[in-house]
C-alpha cells in the first residue's frame, strides 16, 4: 500500500485547508490524479481507490473540503458555493507550484457534491485537465419532502443560516459492509451542511446542467442505477448536452450513490484506470472554440433572442408590457432614465451602476432605482469592478517587483473608474496611464474624472477605436499593463474580438500583462435581449455569451498565457489576468 504525506494548503481568504499527497512509485512521474469526496465525508474515503487503480506513475492527490475532515471551519459549512469552487482552483495551482505538476498533467475524480464542484470549476474556469472522471454528481439531491427546496430558501431568507441534517443511512450507500461499518464509526463523517451550501449546490447544478456545452474536457460519467440519494435524470441530460470531443457514460445497475466505495466497484475502478490512461496515452487535443460565433449554442442561442417576436403571442405582449413598465420607471427613476438615454450597456450606465447611489424623483422613484440597482446582473458588474481593480493590482506589483515600468493602457475605459480606483488603491504609482474609449461622452467624462482623482500628471483620455489594431499597436510608450472590461462582451464576432487582441497583443511588451474580462453566463439574457436598448442608437441589446473556454482561446491565439482568474458567486463575470510571451 502507498502511504501518504499530509499537507496543508492556503485558500484565498486566509484558511489552511487540509490534502494528503501519495508521491508516485514508479520511474518516472506521468502525471496525477486529485480525488475529491462526496458531501459530509473527507478525503481519507478516497483512499482505497490510489492502490485500486494501480497507477503507479501518477501522484495522487486527496483534500478535506473546507468544513469537512481535518480541514478547519464549521461542519458542513463553507461561506459560498463559489468559495469551494474557488478552492479547488486555488488546490490545483498549489499543487503546481509546490510539487511542479502542470495543469495538463492532471486528472480528476470526482463523487457526488464533490463532482458538482469540479462540473463547475470545469465550466467557469475552463481549466486544461487531461480529464474529468464524474461518478453520481449530485446535481439533484432526491429531498422527498415536497416543495423543500423552496421551502429552505424562505428560511433561509427568514433565519439566515441554519444547517440540514443529512437523512442517508449508511446501507442506502453502499452494499459493502466494511464502507458501512466505517462510515458509521468515522469521527470524521459530518452530517449536517449549511443551507447556503445547499441551496448554492442546487443553483450551480441546474446552470452547469443547461450550460453543459461549455465543458470541452473529455469526461467519464459514472451512473448508480440504484441511487436513492440523486436524480439520474439531470445526469443523462448534462452527458447529452457536454461539449466534449470525448466522453463516455458507463451506467452501474444495482449500484447505490457511493459509486466509487460499492461492493462490486472493480469493473468501475477498471473503467476509470483504462480512461485515465487512454487520456494521457492520446496527445491533448482542445476542442477549438474560436468559431462559436458562427454556429454552435451560443450562437444560436444570440440569432433566437435577436429574432422578433410577434406581438400577439404571449411572449411578444409579456415584453411589450415589460417594455411599457421600463417607460414608466424611466419617468421616475434615474438610472433606467439613464439607460434610455445613453443605452444600458454604456459607459455612462455602468458609471451609474459602479456609484451605486438609488436616485429618482420623489421617494417612489427612488425605490424603484434601488430595485434596479440590486438586479441580479448589475451586482455581477460590481463585482467584476471590485475582481479588475484586484487583478490590476496584482499586475502592478508584480511589474514593480521585476523592476519593470507601469504603463497602463484602456482600450475601451468607459469613464475610466475601475483604472483610476484601482490605481488610487495600490502602492505601486504608474509612470503612465493612457485610457481610450469611441464615445465623445465617455472621453468627456472620463477626463473630467481624472481631474477629479488628481492624477493628471500621469493619465491622459484619448478618443480611440478598440477594434483598430493598428491604433493600438502604434501606442507609446508600448504598455506593460493592459486592459479590456466589459467591450467584448458586447461584440458577437469573434473576427472583430480578435483583431481587437492582436492589437492589444502587438502593444504590449512580451512580459506585461492583460486584464480581460468574459460573460460565460447569464440569467437575463432575454429580459436584457426583449426589454433593455445599448448605446447603438438604440438597438436592441443582444448579447452572445462567450465561453471561458472561448475567450481564453482567443486570448491565447494573441500571444497571451492565463495566470489568474476571478468569478462572481454566481458564475455570471470572469476577470482573468494573462501574461504576453515572447
Amino acid at each position: 500500500m502507498r502511504v501518504p504525506q499530509e499537507h496543508h494548503f492556503q485558500t484565498h481568504d486566509g484558511d489552511s485547508l487540509f490534502f494528503r499527497r501519495w508521491p508516485a512509485t514508479g520511474a518516472t512521474r506521468r502525471g496525477a490524479v486529485l480525488l475529491f469526496h462526496r458531501g459530509h465525508e473527507h478525503g481519507a474515503r478516497m483512499a482505497h481507490l490510489v492502490d485500486e487503480l494501480d497507477l503507479p506513475d501518477f501522484d495522487f492527490f486527496a483534500w478535506d473540503a473546507r468544513g469537512h475532515g481535518k480541514s478547519p471551519g464549521q461542519r458542513g459549512y463553507s461561506p459560498s458555493f463559489g468559495t469551494s469552487v474557488r478552492d479547488v482552483q486555488t488546490f490545483v495551482q498549489h499543487i503546481t507550484a509546490s510539487f511542479g505538476v502542470p495543469e495538463q498533467d492532471m486528472h480528476v475524480v470526482a463523487q457526488s457534491v464533490g463532482a458538482v464542484l469540479i462540473a463547475t470549476w470545469a465550466h467557469d474556469y475552463a481549466p486544461q485537465v487531461r480529464g474529468l472522471t464524474l461518478a453520481s454528481p449530485a446535481f439533484k439531491v432526491k429531498l422527498y419532502v415536497p416543495f423543500a427546496r423552496a421551502g429552505l430558501g424562505l428560511l433561509h431568507k427568514l433565519r439566515g443560516l441554519f444547517f440540514v441534517d443529512s437523512y442517508v443511512k449508511a446501507k442506502f450507500l453502499t452494499h459493502d459492509p466494511a464502507r458501512i461499518a466505517s462510515y458509521e464509526s468515522d469521527p470524521l463523517i459530518s452530517k449536517p451542511i449549511a443551507v447556503n451550501i445547499l441551496l448554492g449546490l442546487y443553483e450551480a447544478a441546474d446552470r452547469v446542467v443547461a450550460d453543459a456545452n461549455a465543458i470541452t474536457l473529455p469526461v467519464q460519467l459514472l451512473i448508480s442505477g440504484a441511487d436513492w440519494v440523486v436524480h439520474h435524470a439531470p445526469q443523462h441530460r448534462f452527458f447529452e448536452r457536454l461539449g466534449s470531443a470525448v466522453k463516455t457514460k458507463l451506467e452501474l445497475p444495482g449500484f447505490y450513490h457511493d459509486t466509487l466505495g460499492e461492493k462490486n466497484r472493480g469493473p468501475a475502478v477498471q473503467a476509470i484506470r483504462a480512461f485515465i490512461l487512454q487520456r494521457f496515452d492520446a496527445p491533448a487535443a482542445p476542442v477549438d472554440r474560436r468559431d462559436a460565433h458562427l454556429h454552435g449554442e451560443t450562437a444560436e442561442e444570440s440569432r433566437a433572442l435577436a429574432a422578433p417576436l410577434s406581438p400577439l403571442s404571449p411572449r411578444g405582449a409579456y415584453w411589450a408590457v415589460t417594455r411599457g413598465g421600463l417607460r414608466v420607471g424611466g419617468a421616475l427613476s434615474d438610472g433606467i432614465a439613464l439607460g434610455h438615454a445613453t443605452g444600458f450597456d454604456s459607459g455612462s450606465t455602468l458609471d451609474y451602476v459602479y456609484r451605486n447611489q438609488p436616485q429618482g424623483r420623489s421617494m417612489v422613484g427612488r425605490a424603484i432605482d434601488k430595485t434596479y440597482l440590486t438586479s441580479i446582473g448589475w451586482r455581477g458588474i460590481r463585482q467584476r469592478k471590485i475582481h479588475v481593480e484586484e487583478l490590476l493590482r496584482i499586475a502592478m506589483a508584480r511589474l514593480a517587483q521585476a523592476q519593470r515600468p507601469v504603463r497602463v493602457m484602456d482600450i475601451a475605459a468607459g469613464h475610466g473608474r475601475y483604472v483610476l480606483d484601482a490605481v488610487l488603491a495600490s502602492p505601486v504609482r504608474p509612470d503612465a496611464i493612457v485610457l481610450r474609449d469611441y464615445s465623445d461622452i465617455n472621453v468627456r467624462d472620463g477626463r473630467a474624472l481624472i481631474a477629479e482623482k488628481g492624477l493628471q500628471d500621469i493619465a491622459q483620455f484619448v478618443q480611440a477605436d478598440a477594434f483598430d489594431r493598428a491604433s493600438l499597436a502604434a501606442v507609446a510608450p508600448r504598455p506593460t499593463l493592459a486592459v479590456v472590461s466589459g467591450l467584448y462582451e458586447l461584440f458577437p464576432d469573434n473576427a472583430m474580438v480578435g483583431r481587437s487582441l492582436a492589437g492589444v497583443g502587438d502593444a504590449v511588451e512580451p512580459g506585461g500583462y492583460l486584464v480581460y474580462t468574459g460573460q460565460p453566463w447569464h440569467p437575463q439574457l432575454e429580459m436584457i435581449a426583449r426589454a433593455l436598448t445599448s448605446h447603438r442608437q438604440g438597438e436592441a441589446w443582444v448579447m452572445r455569451r462567450r465561453t471561458q473556454v472561448e475567450m481564453d482561446q482567443l486570448v491565447q491565439a494573441a500571444g497571451f498565457r492565463k495566470l489568474e482568474q476571478r468569478v462572481d458567486e454566481w458564475g455570471i463575470f470572469t476577470v482573468s489576468l494573462a501574461q504576453r510571451v515572447a
